[in-house]
């Protein structure tokens, strides 16, 4: 294939062993796409959507409040509304309706007269309030991507790739990815061309991104689609979205969690979500504009929200007697919102690197977010504890619980039980996955083109790390830029010179300037620098003489600089590992 070694080694990583596979894996295809009507139950869904267009009976899209869930929500009614003219939706509020299909909201959709409810990224566990929607006649689809429960909810069809007897190949989609295969079912089923379906991927790829679902199989080939649209026509939603960033090259995936999925997050933990798909819905610019607007502020209003109690939070950590000794971190205040305290235990988590829980108080109940390091299956831990907890959802890396104020020091002692009976030490050191050695004399443009061929990266295809060893920095070049950026030319063998950038690595410059050589570990990547385009390696450790100080550690409060920062330093430069990056849903 004539491609430097390095990406023939990338290439045998993946499982690729054929240039006939390489081919197919650098031009993911629209026609490799698993058949929908694979899914258990897609028939029975799409005939009873059948029934209910052919019928004029009210559709409600019922979706969850995070990004998965307003992507979800915008997609179905996007596409089904040019099918059908009772289409309605419906996103709970944080504060007032919790987490999810609930009886009450089934009272409510009784009274506004919905005959048919189909939830998105949400349901699987919701058994109670799809008995209440059979009491008043209403049929229930179900379309989720969450672990089910022990018994599974009365509905007429149930869409979720994570049933046991469900025989879809590729279980790892988002919510949005599952209720994008209800809408390609009901296209082949009516013998629609599936090219009207392609407009849809901007609000499968934002989804990807933020619900951090492994960029590989189907969510990769859905990804590169809607990315591609996101780049160049993208919906005037995320259009009046991304227009105030200073984008400095093409958006890449990873660059959505630090841009697009704050915005419409922001929506659900402070406000309304339903404005978010209103704004993702906005048929011009004039009115995504106007709802853009009001969700940028609800934004900084999460954000000084989100800073206060982050700083409370470190300080309850720290006045910890035991911290230190135990494994995990509990922290609990009644008075925190709860629509930020999983970005809360996301930065505990950057610090600290322990499974964290993050508790408040809501109507007399604790509500709490969780968050877990790389490797650590947080979801299975929580379940240890099940007899100090009302209520718990979510995934192996994040999930939500409620339980009783009287239980919360029971319930911190018996999961740091747990958490310290069952994780392996070497899961609390951040770690990097060194993918090969590279020469700095062969990061050129031949190279770059073919390095991101395998994108879009993301969990499950994180973007390559590299290492080089004996390199020196060249002095006249070096500095720190913003708060805490080291920025330098890198010399290797006395002749190379590539630029490099080490976020938050300020600290390595005195070490630098000694003139010993070092290694480094990094990635490779393009940025637009007055109006040129131009590779650069960003820097995500650096060992002097053997020993390797973690350098790019995430600290409390980057995130939100590198939001306001734009795209000068791209956020992918950050460790690949779901516990860095805070999930979408804060769930049950």
């Amino acid at each position: 294939m004539n491609l430097p070694n390095p990406l023939i080694s990338l290439l045998l990583q993946r499982g690729i062993r054929s240039a006939k596979q390489a081919y197919a894996f650098f031009h993911p295809q629209w026609s490799d796409l698993h058949d929908p009507f694979l899914f258990k139950d897609m028939k029975k869904a799409v005939e009873r959507l059948e029934r209910a267009f052919a019928s004029g009976e009210k559709v409600l899209f019922f979706g969850d409040y995070d990004v998965d869930g307003t992507t979800s929500v915008a997609l179905c009614v996007d596409y089904f509304s040019k099918h059908h003219d009772k289409i309605g939706f419906y996103i709970p509020k944080r504060d007032t309706d919790g987490y999810g299909l609930t009886p009450a909201s089934l009272d409510w959709a009784a009274s506004e007269g919905y005959n048919l409810v189909i939830t998105l990224d949400c349901g699987i566990t919701a058994n109670d309030a799809v008995d209440r929607a059979l009491v008043h006649g209403i049929d229930v689809i179900i379309s989720d991507h969450h672990r089910p429960g022990d018994s599974l909810p009365n509905a007429v069809a149930i869409l979720n790739p994570k049933l046991n007897e469900c025989t879809y190949p590729d279980k790892n989609l988002s919510g949005c990815g599952v209720g994008f295969k209800l809408v390609q079912g009901f296209a082949r089923h009516r013998g629609l061309p599936e090219e009207d379906l392609q407009p849809l991927t901007d609000l499968l790829a934002v989804s990807i991104a933020a619900d951090l679902v492994p960029a590989i199989g189907e969510n990769r080939i859905l990804a590169t689609y809607g990315m591609r649209r996101l780049n160049e026509t993208p919906r005037p939603g995320f259009y009046a979205l991304l227009r105030k960033l200073s984008r400095r090259r093409p958006l890449q995936l990873s660059d959505i969690v630090f841009t697009i999925a704050p915005r419409i997050n922001a929506a659900g933990r402070m406000n309304d979500a339903a404005s978010a798909v209103r704004l993702l819905l906005a048929p011009n610019s004039v009115e995504a504009d106007r709802i853009a607007e009001q969700i940028d502020q609800t934004n900084a209003d999460r954000k000084t929200v989100d800073s206060q109690i982050t700083a409370e939070a470190f300080k309850i950590v720290e006045q910890t007697p035991d911290f230190h000794s135990r494994k995990s971190t509990v922290v609990f205040k009644r008075d925190w919102h709860k629509g930020v305290i999983g970005i809360v235990a996301s930065r505990l988590v950057d610090v600290y690197y322990k499974p964290t829980v993050v508790l408040s108080e809501v109507d007399g109940k604790l509500t709490g977010s969780a968050r877990s390091v790389k490797g650590f299956d947080i979801y299975n831990a929580i379940a240890e504890c099940s007899e100090f907890i009302e209520q718990f959802g979510g995934h192996m890396y994040a999930a939500g619980l409620t339980l009783k104020s009287e239980n919360v020091e029971a319930f911190a002692n018996k999961f740091d039980e747990v958490v310290s009976r069952t994780i392996d030490d070497e899961l609390l050191i951040p770690q990097f996955l060194i993918d090969g050695n590279l020469s700095l004399q062969d990061v050129n443009t031949n190279f770059y083109h073919w390095l991101s061929k395998f994108g879009p990266f993301g969990p499950g295809n994180p973007i390559p790390i590299f290492t080089a060893q004996g390199v020196l920095a060249d002095m006249g070049s070096m500095r720190v830029v913003g708060t805490n950026h080291l920025y330098t030319q890198l010399l290797q063998k006395g002749v190379t010179k590539v630029t490099a950038v080490g976020f938050n690595m300020g600290w390595a410059q005195a070490e630098v300037k000694k003139g010993i050589p070092f290694d480094v570990c990094f990635t490779v990547e393009e940025e637009m620098w007055r109006d040129q385009v131009q590779l650069k390696v960003f820097l995500k450790d650096i060992s002097f003489d053997g020993s390797h100080m973690a350098a790019a550690r995430v600290v409390a409060g980057l995130d939100i600089e590198l939001e306001d920062e734009g795209l000068a330093f791209p956020p992918a430069n950050f460790p690949d590992s779901n516990h860095l990056i805070e999930p979408s849903h804060a769930s049950a």
